[in-house]
């Protein structure tokens, strides 16, 4: 059955209209969404427990390298998507990407069977994992920013991001209990055939873009090629005080998340010896953030979103962060950092990151693609990059773990008024700007 002929059961329409106040013209491609999130962040979860070990390979102090070796393949790579971008359609753009990507899955999966030495194997993966999580859910929401305009957004993007957050639960679990058995390498192979299905998914939700009435769109309908240079997103982010706030927004979001990654590689590395045990563990960790984003979305995001607004999401996880690092500054454990992490990443994954793909309804194709790619890889790696070495600077200047914890917690105090500044601009933008302009051409119709 075509991804285009495929009707959703009555009961299941009726469902999505109760729970996620889907209507009937928006069921099909929603539930496409759904899985093709599912997929992808399936594939990356099962490779995040093995690029964290591969990190503790590498070198604990090494760290702030991989972060700037990150940097650089991002800054190669932007230019690259925006030259793609500019000369296919939205049909070409996914595919091509994500079939790179199982390429890059197999090639690794060659190297390591093949090399008796891996460090720098290891290094070059770390890197890779960290260019390819970015890169390619970045694409999943400009699509969605592109199909769904801003009202939908609010409505449907917690529910979009709900099957990401079931992926996040399946990908840990498969890592976890397959990683000593199976062997941490071979799991590559699980990964490339995930992002083969979310692939998959992409493709029939392309077809699946219905009007208002529930009828087909033309299928080429809003997918022309954007056209543009290859360099726009640079451009129009230097130009837009709106996009400068979203970029200082990811800047504060990446510096705290640094900071806690080089505190969870340090404690985890001086509490346990075998690469298999830490392996595990990181994936026990990202199988509770999953379980935890997972109800919050169930149970809390939509409501969240539509009673206090977008501002007030998005400033949600900044103040988790603030009271994780003050915690872990005073009680620097596994158990503790277990908890922190899974209570921070589950507020940030179910609430405050469907907030911040919601910024980008409101701006024109262009923006959605190119600016929203720079933003979300290159300045996210930029971030991570000074972050990393801010982070070394502090230790070399003899700061322990809980001075290094408390120097993050102000940054992530102005993390959340930036949110709620930023909140109040995309009402802003949403209101006054035409309605022709808030709905994408060839998405969703109001």
């Amino acid at each position: 059955m075509s991804g285009g002929a495929f009707r959703p059961p009555a009961s299941i329409a009726g469902l999505l209209a109760r729970v996620v106040d889907a209507r009937p013209g928006e069921v099909r491609a929603l539930l496409w969404s759904f899985a093709y999130f599912f997929f992808l962040l399936s594939s990356y979860y099962v490779l995040r427990p093995l690029r964290d070990e591969m990190g503790i390979q590498g070198g604990v102090r090494n760290l702030q390298w991989l972060f700037t070796a990150t940097l650089v393949a991002m800054l190669m790579v932007v230019p690259l998507f925006g030259a793609l971008v500019a000369r296919f359609p939205r049909r070409r753009i996914v595919p091509v990407a994500y079939r790179f990507f199982a390429v890059n899955i197999l090639i690794f999966f060659a190297l390591f069977h093949a090399l008796d030495d891996t460090v720098w194997a290891a290094r070059a993966f770390f890197v890779w994992v960290s260019v390819f999580n970015l890169f390619v859910v970045s694409v999943l929401w400009s699509l969605m920013a592109d199909l769904f305009s801003s009202e939908q957004g609010k409505r449907l993007f917690g529910f979009i991001a709900a099957g990401g957050s079931a992926g996040a639960l399946l990908g840990p679990a498969v890592t976890a209990s397959l990683a000593t058995g199976l062997g941490h390498v071979n799991l590559l192979l699980v990964s490339a055939l995930l992002l083969e299905a979310a692939l998959y998914c992409v493709l029939r939700l392309l077809r699946a873009r219905p009007a208002a009435d529930g009828a087909p769109a033309p299928e080429t309908a809003g997918d022309e090629a954007i056209g543009g240079g290859i360099v726009a997103g640079v451009t129009e982010t230097l130009r837009s005080p709106y996009l400068l706030g979203i970029v200082l927004y990811m800047l504060l979001y990446t510096t705290t998340s640094t900071f806690l990654y080089f505190l969870q590689a340090d404690i985890v590395a001086k509490a346990f010896a075998s690469a298999a045990e830490r392996t595990r563990l990181f994936a026990l960790i990202d199988l509770t953030v999953g379980v935890a984003t997972l109800a919050i979305q169930v149970t809390a995001t939509g409501r969240f979103t539509r009673r206090f607004g977008i501002g007030w999401a998005l400033a949600l996880a900044p103040a988790v962060t603030v009271a994780g690092l003050a915690l872990l500054a005073a009680v620097p454990a596994v158990g503790l950092l277990v908890a922190v992490q899974g209570a921070r990443r589950a507020v940030h994954f179910a609430i405050s990151r469907p907030a911040r793909e919601a910024l980008y309804t409101v701006v024109g194709r262009e923006p959605k693609y190119k600016a929203k790619n720079f933003i979300d890889t290159a300045v996210y790696r930029g971030g991570d990059a000074l972050s990393g070495w801010a982070f070394a600077g502090l230790a070399g200047l003899g700061l322990g773990l809980p001075a290094i914890a408390l120097v993050g917690a102000p940054l992530a105090a102005l993390w959340a008024g930036v949110g709620l500044v930023l909140g109040r601009q995309q009402k802003r933008l949403a209101e006054d700007a035409p309605t022709t302009q808030l709905y994408s051409r060839g998405g969703l119709t109001p």
